[in-house]
């Protein structure tokens, strides 16, 4: 299972499928994660990620809680699945334990051994996508034993950082100081056009304003790109303010950029 934020959200549902007799069994399943066999999963996908040429996973022990709470249905229900009646999704379950993420996705598998789960997401398409996804860089992964076997849950993410109102803003001031452009100290001003697309009664009206909205703080949009070097403008002011969707599981900033 993915989802990608903003544009794309793509849900690989793949099943394992586990005998009847087993999605029924109740003998009493191991609830603590079996950290010795995650932590051979993790080792085993970063090998495969470097053979592959993508970069390695770091844990991230938010999606290791997302992953084990929904584990442990699997090993309730029985069938495995991504998701189970009342059950919140995958971006939502996981950010609820505290990740922040532009990017996430989910393995599950059944198995005797965590090697022989390995190769069964190795040798499933959309799994061996999800694990070689050279766009992610954080997982968590729970594995439970129960029935003589184990089940195991793998969540893959791209981390955004989770930053202050005041970080948000001078990681974009130093974008734009290159340009050779001033920055206002003062964020008042463009804070309440970010907010309310209007600033504030008796503010001096921008010569341009620029809003957008995600998680990705490296690079500023083209269209903000292109203004800074027409030579037009001499100062900036940056403000940041909650996003437009304020529930979306997804981490994002939204940014107002005015020209002076």
């Amino acid at each position: 299972m993915r989802f990608l934020q903003p544009n794309l959200a793509l849900v690989l549902s793949l099943f394992l499928s586990v005998p009847t007799l087993m999605a029924r069994a109740q003998d009493g399943a191991q609830r603590e994660n079996l950290q010795p066999q995650a932590e051979q999963l993790m080792a085993l996908a970063n090998q495969a990620r470097a053979q592959a040429g993508a970069g390695p996973l770091h844990w991230d022990p938010a999606l290791a809680e997302a992953a084990l709470a929904h584990c442990a249905l699997m090993v309730a229900k029985g069938p495995i699945s991504h998701q189970y009646p009342g059950e919140l999704g995958l971006a939502a379950r996981t950010a609820q334990a505290g990740a922040h993420f532009g990017l996430i996705e989910e393995n599950v598998a059944v198995g005797p051994d965590a090697d022989t789960i390995h190769q069964e997401w190795m040798h499933s398409p959309g799994h061996r996508t999800n694990l070689l996804n050279p766009a992610v860089d954080r997982v968590g992964i729970a594995v439970l034993a129960s029935r003589g076997i184990l089940y195991a849950v793998a969540d893959y993410s791209h981390a955004v950082r989770s930053l202050s109102q005041s970080q948000v803003e001078a990681a974009i001031a130093n974008l734009i100081r290159v340009s050779g452009i001033a920055i206002l100290a003062d964020p008042t001003v463009a804070r309440s056009y970010c907010a309310t697309d209007h600033g504030p009664p008796g503010s001096k009206s921008p010569g341009f304003i620029m809003f957008w909205q995600g998680p990705d703080l490296t690079r500023l949009p083209q269209q903000l790109v292109d203004r800074l070097s027409s030579g037009r403008y001499h100062r900036a002011a940056i403000g940041n303010c909650p996003t437009e969707n304020a529930q979306n599981a997804f981490t994002a900033y939204r940014i107002a950029v005015l020209l002076y």
